[in-house]
């Protein structure tokens, strides 16, 4: 695992966490809160919402879909409320699914987008001002498959492929703002994704079979092993690193 930073390295400094009632967004929940930061964990379901708050009394739950119309600034104002200012958005809720181009229809792939694109880019308009006060970072949370073919689930690919590029280009326009944005790319990672996907038990352990076996390391990662590079994109030291997409994916892109 990554070093932890400082435990006080975020201290009094306010996060908004998406997608963190499980997996990865829990996970860096957790990490923010033991390096000082006050979290907003955002989720859809309140119940692990609330068992990720309880874990560290750093971490405040907010329940919301982020595809409401007006999520994006309930959520923002939620914290501006709470503690006065914004100083990070990881933008780490998203959807898997699986969707042969036989099988895909226009419902499906406006629904996928509507979470993985639309979602995070509403939510970053409305921290930007926010962010801007404190000069803050965005970090969005992609996939290994963001930049790499993923036969069966195109659009999922697509998707977070669209997340890399407007990485990349709001760190572009936010330069002079002083607003870094960086992505991490993880490669397959323990979570609720596949069941939440729809797929049938042994299907997701096929699955998790055949993604460990194509892996270089010999297996999928774990979401402990993810939280600390977000919190490293995202550390106020961090001043130079901005448009970065760093895989983390235990040698699967190499393949």
């Amino acid at each position: 695992m990554a070093s932890e930073p400082a435990a006080d390295r975020f201290k009094e400094r306010v996060v908004i966490i998406t997608g963190a009632g499980s997996g990865i967004g829990r996970a860096t929940a957790v990490a923010f809160a033991g390096a000082g930061a006050h979290v907003l964990g955002v989720g859809r379901r309140p119940v692990p919402l609330a068992e990720t708050a309880r874990a560290h009394p750093g971490i405040a739950a907010f329940p919301a879909d982020l595809r409401a119309e007006d999520a994006a600034d309930a959520v923002t104002g939620a914290a501006l409320d709470r503690w006065g200012r914004i100083d990070v958005l990881v933008n780490n809720a998203g959807a898997t699914a699986l969707m042969p181009l036989a099988e895909t229809s226009a419902a499906r792939i406006t629904e996928l987008f509507a979470l993985n694109v639309t979602a995070p880019s509403l939510l970053a308009r409305a921290a930007l001002p926010g962010l801007r006060r404190t000069r803050g970072a965005i970090v969005n949370i992609s996939s290994t498959y963001g930049h790499r073919p993923l036969p069966g689930a195109a659009h999922y690919a697509a998707s977070k492929s669209a997340l890399e590029q407007l990485t990349r280009t709001w760190a572009l326009e936010l330069a002079g703002d002083g607003v870094r944005v960086n992505a991490l790319a993880p490669g397959p990672t323990e979570s609720e994704a596949l069941h939440a996907a729809g797929l049938p038990p042994a299907v997701v352990d096929g699955i998790k079979r055949e993604e460990a076996a194509r892996i270089p390391l010999g297996r999928r990662g774990l979401p402990d092993e993810v939280a600390p590079w977000i919190l490293h994109l995202a550390d106020p030291a961090a001043t130079w690193l901005t448009g970065q997409v760093l895989t983390l994916d235990g040698g699967l892109e190499l393949t």
